[in-house]
Order: C-alpha cells, then sequence, then structure tokens
C-alpha cells in the first residue's frame, strides 16, 4: 500500500464513518478499486482508532463529565444506546463478517441506507434535546445503530434516522448518533486488536498506517462538525440519492459480472 492509497482511505474512512453514506461500504470500493483487499484487520483497525480520535475531540467536554459522574442521566443513555450493538457484536460478529468478505450485498445495502434516509427526512421535526431523550429513545437508536453490522448500512445515518423518528430535533439526532459511535467505535478496535492476536498481522509500513490514521482523525473531525451544522437546515435527501446511484451502479456492475 503507498502512503498515496493510505491517505485516500484515511480520507474515505474519516468522511464516511460520519456522513450517512457508510464507511465500510466505501473501504470496501476503496481496497477494490486499489487492489488492496489483502490489506485488511490491522488498517482497518488504525483507520477506526484515526476518527474515534476525531469524535472523543470533539466531545472531550461530554467524556469529561460522564467519566466525573457515570451515574447521571446522560450516562446512562449511552450504556442503553450501546446494548443491542454489544449483542449483536458478540453474538452474530462472524456471521456478518463472512457476508461482508464477500461485498455481494452491498449495493442492495446502499440502496436500503438510502430508503431510510429518505423516510426519516420526510418526518416532521421534532422538538426533543438531549434533555428530553429517553431511555427508550436511546434503546431503539441503539438497535438501528446494531443493524449497521452489515458492512453498507451506515451507522451514522441509521441512527440519525432513528433519532428523528423518536421526534429529536436535526441536531440532537446528530449530536446523539456521534456521542453514541464512541462507545460502539471503540468495542469494535478492542474486538479487531483481539482477533489480530489469533492471527498473522498483514505488513504495512509505519508511514502509510500514520498517514491512513492521521487523515482519518482530520477527516472525521470535520465530518463530526460540519454534519451537526448541515442538518440544522438541511436535507438528508442529497445522502439519500448518492447512496442509491452508487448502490445501483455496483448492482449493475456484479450483474454485468464487472464487480
Amino acid at each position: 500500500m503507498s502512503m498515496f492509497e493510505a491517505l485516500i482511505l484515511g480520507i474515505i474512512q474519516g468522511l464516511t464513518e460520519f456522513l450517512p453514506i457508510s464507511s465500510s461500504g466505501h473501504l470496501y470500493l476503496g481496497r477494490h478499486l486499489f487492489h488492496l483487499d489483502e490489506a485488511g484487520l490491522f488498517l482497518d483497525t488504525m483507520l477506526h482508532v484515526g476518527t474515534l480520535l476525531a469524535v472523543v475531540i470533539v466531545y472531550k467536554q461530554e467524556l469529561f463529565d460522564i467519566i466525573k459522574h457515570p451515574f447521571r442521566k446522560h450516562s446512562l443513555l449511552l450504556v442503553v444506546g450501546t446494548i443491542p450493538a454489544v449483542l449483536v457484536g458478540l453474538l452474530l460478529n462472524d456471521l456478518f463478517e463472512s457476508i461482508s468478505k464477500t461485498g455481494k450485498t452491498i449495493g442492495w445495502e446502499f440502496l436500503l441506507t438510502g430508503g431510510i434516509l429518505w423516510m426519516a427526512d420526510g418526518v416532521k421535526s421534532g422538538a426533543k434535546k438531549m434533555n428530553n431523550i429517553g431511555y427508550g429513545d436511546a434503546l431503539l437508536i441503539g438497535t438501528f445503530q446494531a443493524a449497521a453490522i452489515f458492512p453498507a448500512i451506515s451507522r451514522s445515518g441509521l441512527t440519525i434516522a432513528a433519532g428523528l423518528f423518536r421526534k429529536l430535533d436535526r441536531e440532537t439526532a446528530a449530536y446523539f448518533s456521534f456521542l453514541l459511535s464512541i462507545p460502539a467505535i471503540a468495542g469494535g478496535i478492542v474486538l479487531q486488536f483481539l482477533k489480530m492476536s489469533e492471527q498473522t498481522i498483514e505488513a504495512v509500513s509505519f508511514g502509510s498506517l500514520f498517514i491512513a490514521t492521521l487523515s482519518s482523525a482530520l477527516f472525521g473531525y470535520m465530518a463530526v462538525v460540519g454534519m451537526i451544522q448541515f442538518l440544522k437546515k438541511k436535507s438528508l435527501k442529497i445522502f439519500a440519492i448518492y447512496v442509491w446511484i452508487l448502490g445501483s451502479t455496483i448492482i449493475i456492475l456484479q450483474w454485468k459480472g464487472i464487480f
């Protein structure tokens, strides 16, 4: 993997982790484009370390408050919202990994992501702020997050959509989605490190890994901040149209045997 390829993959991971268009689906496409299908677990782990750094920097004050007051409502909302992803990750991770390696379903998953985004954007705006979120809201949003274990189902897209379905205002839906991503990404990194201890790690140069991680962190930070501002006044439908076009293109190429 060249440093240029590492830069591009880092940009892809950073942007698409927090834009509602699926980071895992885009990383699969990026690797396929660069013929880097063998650059697997270790690279993925460091790319996710980059996006974790980005969201931790954005939410550093909230995280300090959670550490100081672990039994306050906001802390418990994160716990409740994370439970579905933990259960799905522990019980079904191997099954979904085998599905994601083939890439056969990602076109349809992009289409599904677009459909959910389009429906969520059509929901009448709610008025719930962080202080108004209930445990039922957190559990439903977390359940949507768990569904994003499929490679081209967007985690941020589904959690933002779930927030809108539960009548969170648009800014709060994005805010809670990204806050909820912290334990999800951190848990995924831990699982990946555990898997690396059981298998041979692919050889990737330090320079390429550093560039991939740094670019993932930088563009992840930009995506978090930008997406919260974007949702205040803009529509999710532009992302729905994008993933529909992308998904349809992939399905056609697979049907023709090109992809």
